[in-house]
């Protein structure tokens, strides 16, 4: 096995004495334990281990160690293959199939579950309430406990029985005059006529057509007319104590005639003039408006379901239109200078003289910046002069002359190109000026009109869902509705209540249910799932996670531990993939894997309790938890006072309307709790204002008052964790431009010269030096239906990607194909005399990429493997300085040797004159940060403020702020 010989697996009490080391000349099955041997699966060197069953693993390790490999590619895939296995042949072609891993033996291993960090759901539709099930009770609960009001004047809405309707009326002064009245249905088929005579024959006298008594046999010659609304009079009473029997009778005789409605009209002494108007309704119906609903169902509050979905955006609660927002994306321009980005591409004399005319016409600068235009002007311009006659410049025969007629205005404009538009390529075009808005008719509520009137407490579905899940749980603490309906929602309620107390344990209490699966980060995303599959309540499963930490405030991860181990406990075991301290600290169990990354990794370099690698010299984690290796704090921080980019009046999302400044020529930390307006602040906010304003790129920046100091950057780079490229055929020597070097090195060789081979016979994506068997890409897929769709190495190239020819071309006696097989520290010593691709290879190798073959698939990397492969096709490119740079948590997935590395890489981008923004809350980089900017102090509706601003040391001083008190502990280790 890994471990050198004499080096014993310790176990975390209770679970040592059931489980023995392994020998490997002899496989051990034994219940309490997960058994591996020999896996080979991609870099582990036929790794054998023993892994403690319902207990909390966790394996850490280097970047490129291979953690995520044992956990999912290996334990994770053939859990989920034998489960498939178990299933029938038509049941498998629905389910998502995963190859047997490279294994000799894998026993005692449970159904798995992976929850992973990749955000999978991009259908609009999804919430968090949907994917979390929450709203499918909250749904049943408004269906059988819900309270319907009328649309119209708000009133409840409830059914009635005879002898409650009689009651009701008995309730009015003695000797009131009344008559009980039958609203006819609607009926097409018949005419007023028909239905005239129908009603003389069953034996009525009046009638009331539109409000007017009428009497039958005065209608005998069809005199009524068209009318919208007929009632049968069935009674004439006063009103006594006598009559309770035949008003009775009286209206379930005018029920039965009007599917379950009844008037009762009081009226004057000589039954003339209507006093009041009583509705009522075996059926829920108002009785002051007539209004009636439906039986409710779930599906009557489903935004999926046409019985719930607002039937004008189909339930996605938007709707999307052109928006002059898109249309004018800096406001700041004027219209001469192109503020409007439909006319960007218009430069003729005519239109020239158009803008003119048409400026001059209403008054206005044709120079004076979009946002200072009268807001009527910017009316016209959006929707047209409303039939008002504006002159327009036309050339006919050869002369100039003015003529007038309406300007139709640019909304009207485009929406005619858009129905007129045929290409997807100029329907995609106009989509660029075009916003999702919030439907008008539900508000975004997603629901038609009489779900949104359905409501408990007073409050409608969409009220409820529009709360954070702590003011959720606020509200349900307090629900006690009395009677049948508190029977009724005993049970549901406390299913509610216990699923949001789940997601408040992962810290997500400031996510409202309404909010769109989409926009989660994987982090949350991840958490979400993980509190779903607490509420499953399963026992007997190997639960696999990846760094469930990532996004979630050290001040939360108390709650996220018990979380796990609350799964723990409940007999399932619990893998987690991790770098974080206080979940290594609080594992059962912990393995670090190494020593290195890439092929220098995937060996067991420890195992056993947290405390003993703590002590073993040979684990890299336990030198950096013992305190022996360590982040070192910075001996000075730099000034802040050089300049600064300053936001006033930030109010975008949750953003209480604040005044942030980000000092320039520094590294700035921008944290606080999850929830809490980071990623508003920095990437809703600063980055589109800071990249509008340079005119890189046409975005919309809004929630903001003004922001200045953006002369002291000249550039903006977001790089954030998003793939490097969708297909297989992107790579990280095609990304960083290093492919590029290469290729002209080779075509650079004498053998290459003689046979007359240009650089782009070196490419596997044009034709010429590919093999045309695979088109480049190395492998061909087999479709195998039921099965897993197979991919096997091209038959003629061998998954080299190259034909014959190209390969026999060689560099220092490696071709083509086996460069881009090399790691970048492979390339490093290959290409060392080399200088533009030494340059780009050490920039990788300095952002801990060492590892990563050159030529690797895109698909294949993690999201923080592409963030760092971005950050080095930056690195190396010939620096300007005062360039922008914002990261989104780019330690994601790094364990703290390669944070080391990262943090050096980011100095070297402070000390060249940038400025670095990074969102981030892993305490090593905070405490190296120049500035720290502190958001919260809570999530959602709570967070939005600045807790407070300034160096490390400042932060810890500054009461309410999570992050300084935490951060103390790490101070003080310098």
């Amino acid at each position: 096995m890994a471990e050198p010989p004499g080096h014993a697996i310790a176990f975390a009490a209770p679970v040592n004495q059931n489980v023995r080391t392994i020998n490997p000349s002899s496989a051990v099955t034994t219940i309490n334990a997960i058994t591996i041997e020999g896996a080979r699966e991609h870099n582990l060197q036929n790794i054998s281990l023993l892994l403690p069953r319902n207990r909390l693993v966790v394996i850490t390790g280097l970047s490129g160690s291979g953690k995520s490999t044992l956990a999912f590619d290996t334990l994770y895939a053939e859990g989920q293959r034998r489960y498939v296995e178990s299933l029938s042949t038509y049941a498998r072609q629905f389910l998502e199939r995963m190859e047997k891993p490279d294994v000799d033996l894998i026993e005692g291993l449970s159904p798995a579950i992976a929850i992973e960090q990749k955000t999978a759901i991009h259908n609009p539709r999804s919430t968090v309430g949907t994917v979390t099930e929450i709203y499918d009770f909250i749904r049943l609960l408004y269906a059988r406990a819900g309270i319907a009001h009328c649309y119209r004047c708000g009133r409840p809405i409830l059914s009635q029985s005879i002898d409650e309707m009689v009651e009701s009326v008995m309730q009015r002064p003695a000797g009131s005059r009344l008559m009980i009245l039958s609203p006819l249905p609607a009926n097409p088929m018949q005419g007023v006529k028909q239905v005239l005579n129908q009603l003389r024959k069953d034996g009525f006298a009046r009638v009331r057509i539109d409000g007017k008594i009428r009497e039958l046999d005065s209608l005998v010659d069809g005199s009524a007319g068209p009318a919208n609304r007929i009632e049968v009079v069935v009674d004439r009473l006063i009103l006594n104590e006598k009559i309770r029997n035949r008003l009775a009778d009286s209206m379930e005789l005018a029920i039965a005639r009007s599917e379950g409605h009844v008037s009762v009209a009081f009226v004057g002494k000589h039954m003339e003039a209507v006093v009041e108007t009583l509705h009522f309704s075996e059926n829920a119906a108002c009785t002051r408006c007539g209004v009636s609903y439906p039986e409710l169902t779930p599906a009557s509050f489903s935004f999926n379901s046409p019985h719930g979905a607002c039937p004008h955006c189909d339930g996605l609660g938007t709707t999307k239109n052109f928006s002059p927002l898109q249309i004018v994306p800096n406001p700041e321009l004027s219209l001469r200078e192109g503020a409007i980005t439909v006319w960007a591409h218009r430069h003729s004399v005519a239109f020239g003289e158009f803008l003119e005319n048409l400026t001059a016409f209403y008054g206005v600068d044709i120079y004076t910046p979009y946002q200072d235009l009268p807001d009527a002007f910017k009316t016209v311009l959006m929707k047209g002069s409303g039939g008002r006659q504006i002159p327009f410049t036309v050339r006919e025969n050869g002369r100039t002359i003015k003529k007038m007629k309406p300007f139709e205005g640019i909304i009207p404009q485009l929406q005619k190109q858009y129905a007129e538009a045929v290409s997807p390529a100029e329907k995609k075009r106009l989509d660029g000026f075009m916003a999702a808005t919030a439907c008008p008719h539900c508000n975004g509520s997603r629901l038609r009109r009489e779900s949104r009137h359905i409501k408990i407490d007073g409050l409608s579905i969409g009220d409820l869902t529009s709360r954070s899940i702590t003011g959720l749980r606020t509200f349900f603490n307090a629900f006690r509705p009395g009677g049948k309906r508190g029977l009724i929602a005993e049970k549901i309620v406390n299913e509610i209540a216990a699923r949001l107390l789940f997601l408040e344990d992962v810290g997500l209490s400031y996510l409202t249910l309404d909010r769109p699966a989409h926009t989660l980060s994987g982090g949350e995303s991840q958490r979400i799932r993980l509190a779903t599959q607490i509420g499953s309540k399963l026992t007997g499963v190997l639960y696999v996670l990846d760094e469930p930490s990532i996004g979630l405030h050290q001040r939360d991860n108390a709650r996220l531990l018990d979380t796990l181990m609350n799964m723990r406990d409940m007999g399932n075991s619990v893998l987690v993939v991790e770098h974080d301290e206080d979940t290594i600290r609080s594992a059962d169990h912990v393995v670090d894997m190494g020593p290195g990354a890439g092929v220098d990794g995937g060996q067991v370099v420890f195992q056993g309790t947290p405390a003993a690698m703590l002590e073993d010299d040979r684990s890299l984690t336990g030198k950096y938890l013992s305190g022996r290796l360590e982040i070192e704090v910075p001996h000075r921080r730099r000034p802040t006072d050089r300049g600064a980019i300053r936001i006033v009046g930030a109010c975008q999302n949750n953003l209480k309307d604040i005044d942030v400044s980000f000092p320039t020529g520094v590294f700035t930390c921008v944290t606080g709790v999850s929830g809490s307006g980071k990623s508003t602040l920095v990437l809703e906010t600063l980055y589109r204002a800071a990249i509008r304003s340079l005119q890189q790129l046409h975005l919309t920046a809004g929630g903001y008052t003004r922001i200045t100091g953006l002369e002291h950057i000249n550039k903006v780079i977001d790089i954030d964790q998003s793939p490097i490229g969708k297909t297989p055929r992107s790579n990280p020597g095609t990304y960083t431009g290093l492919f590029t070097p290469i290729r002209d090195l080779f075509s650079r060789t004498p053998e290459a010269r003689m046979r007359g081979y240009k650089p782009g016979r070196f490419s596997f994506n044009i034709r010429g030096g590919r093999c045309e068997s695979c088109e480049g890409d190395g492998i061909i897929r087999i479709e195998m239906h039921f099965l897993p769709d197979i991919y096997v190495p091209c038959d003629i190239c061998k998954g080299k990607r190259y034909n014959r020819e190209t390969l026999e071309i060689r560099y220092k006696g490696k071709n083509i194909a086996e460069v881009l097989d090399m790691t970048v520290s492979q390339g490093l010593a290959m290409f060392q005399n080399v200088e533009v691709i030494r340059t780009k290879l050490q920039t990788l190798a300095d952002v801990g990429l060492g590892y990563v073959p050159i030529g690797q698939s895109a698909t294949t990397l993690s999201g923080g493997e592409a963030q760092r492969i971005k950050l080095a096709r930056e690195l190396s490119k010939r620096g300007t300085g005062n360039t922008l740079y914002i990261l989104d948590e780019p330690t994601t997935g790094l364990h703290p040797d390669d944070i080391r590395k990262l943090l050096g890489v980011l100095d070297r981008l402070v000390d060249a004159g940038n400025t670095v923004v990074v969102i981030e809350h892993n305490l090593d980089v905070i405490k190296t940060a120049d500035h720290i900017i502190d958001l919260g102090p809570e999530g959602g509706d709570a967070g939005g403020r600045v807790v407070a601003a300034g160096t490390p040391e400042a932060i810890c001083r500054a009461a309410g702020s999570h992050t300084g008190r935490y951060l103390k502990k790490f101070l003080r280790r310098r």
